[in-house]
Order: C-alpha cells, then structure tokens, then sequence
C-alpha cells in the first residue's frame, strides 16, 4: 500500500496542483488508514472494501474523533479511491458513499446585559490606564464597532460635541452615534489620562498603550479579560464576545 500512496501524492502534487499542506493532511490520514487495515491482516487496496471503510469510519469514532477530523478523513479517502478506481487499481470508487458526519456549530457566546455593565464596571478607578480603559469599553458597548476600528480611531475621529466618531476603511467612511454615557467617559479620559499616557510623546491615535503607542487589538484583548476575571464572568470571553453582546442588547 505504501507504493501506491506515493503514486497517488506524486499525481495530487504534480497532476492536480495541490497544495503541499492539503497533501501532508491527506498522507497523514492515509497511512493511519493502512495501519488499520495491516492490523486486520489487509494489505492491498483492492482487498478493502465499502464495508471496511465504514468499519474504520466507526472506529475513529469510537477513539474520540471530532466530526471535523472524521470530515477531514473521509474527504482523504476520496480522493484517494477516486485515484485508484482512475488509475485501474480498482474497479469501483468505494469511498464514495461515505458520508461526513454532521459538525455541530456551537452558538457563539453572549454576555447578558448585566454581565456586560459588570464588566464595564471594573474600570472604575481614576489612573490614566483606568480611565482609558473605561472609554474604550464604553464606546464599544455604544457603538458596537469591530475592536480594530477602536483601536486604530484618531482624535479627529471623534465628535464630542455631537456624539458621533466617524469610522473609516479602504472602501467607505460612517458616521456610528455614541451617546452621553460613553461621551463622559470619553471626557475624562481625554481630560485627565490620554497626556499621562503618552508621556510626552505625540500621537494622533485616540487611545494609546502605557507607552503612549497605538494600542493593539491584543492589547485590548488582555484588558476584556483581565476586567472579564474579576467581573466573575467565567464563560468564553473575547472581544467578539462583547461585540456580540452588544448587538444582542441593541
């Protein structure tokens, strides 16, 4: 079996264009397919049959396999029975009425409103990092934009006055109102953290690291789930977790 799984890479690699981590994945399933079938005693590809493959299907099963894996497997043994039955090997394609199992979407993870105003509140104190750290979680509450546009926002971006930020890309620009929750904080961050954090240095970024740096969206990350601990908030926890949320209690 194991000059056929050759030929069949050779022909993936040289014949199909495939690309070399699709061909790893595929050699990867095969040979633990053929270590198997050796266990049974089957050492030719034209002694395995629909059946057999079902059998070790029910097997990976059996040892705990993700439907993802199990999806991953079958689609290597169709290609490589497709291969065979092309090449004359065999007369049949019998992988071909395999089927993957079904993988299960999780639904993503949303905080309740009290968990998210929980959160939020833990940025309650009067540093600089403090009062930063309370405006950017407050206009993503208000807003709802992806955690990349809050990072990267300039001071010009925002609009006090009105209660708007404007939020650019390569394609188009929008106006997202913020309300006065998220304006006071925004207040007291300009007014009394952001010159504390940049520490004489300039920036045109809203929000800055403690080095007076743009802030990046791992930085940010760390923040939620540092806050995220000490709210006692112990399911999954991302920014796309609030941004979800967010938008559930919009």
């Amino acid at each position: 079996m194991t000059e056929i799984l050759q030929k069949f890479v050779l022909y993936m690699k040289e014949v199909r264009k495939t690309s070399e981590n699709t061909i790893l994945s595929y050699e990867r399933d095969l040979k633990k397919m053929g270590d198997y079938f050796a266990g049974q005693g089957i050492k030719g590809v034209e002694q395995i049959t629909a059946t057999g493959l079902n059998s070790y299907i029910l097997y990976l099963e059996s040892q705990g396999r993700k439907p993802a894996t199990i999806s991953r497997n079958i689609a290597s043994l169709k290609a490589f029975f497709q291969f065979l039955q092309k090449e004359g090997y065999t007369r049949q394609n019998i992988a071909e009425e395999l089927k993957a199992p079904k993988v299960e979407r999780k639904t993503p993870a949303v905080l309740s409103e009290e968990e998210t105003l929980r959160l939020i509140g833990q940025a309650s104190g009067e540093s600089p990092k403090e009062l930063r750290d309370r405006a950017m979680l407050e206009l993503l509450h208000a807003t709802g934009i992806q955690v990349s546009e809050l990072v990267t926002l300039k001071l010009c971006d925002v609009n006090l006055q009105m209660e708007y930020l404007t939020c650019r890309d390569s394609v188009r620009e929008r106006i997202v109102p913020f309300g006065a929750v998220a304006r006071q904080a925004l207040e007291a961050y300009l007014e009394q953290g952001r010159e504390a954090l940049l520490a004489e240095e300039e920036s045109v970024y809203l929000f800055t690291n403690c080095s007076g740096q743009v802030m990046s969206r791992q930085g940010f990350w760390k923040l939620v789930k540092s806050y995220g601990k000490k709210a006692g908030i112990t399911g999954e926890l991302t920014t796309h977790t609030l941004r979800r949320s967010v938008a559930k209690i919009s």
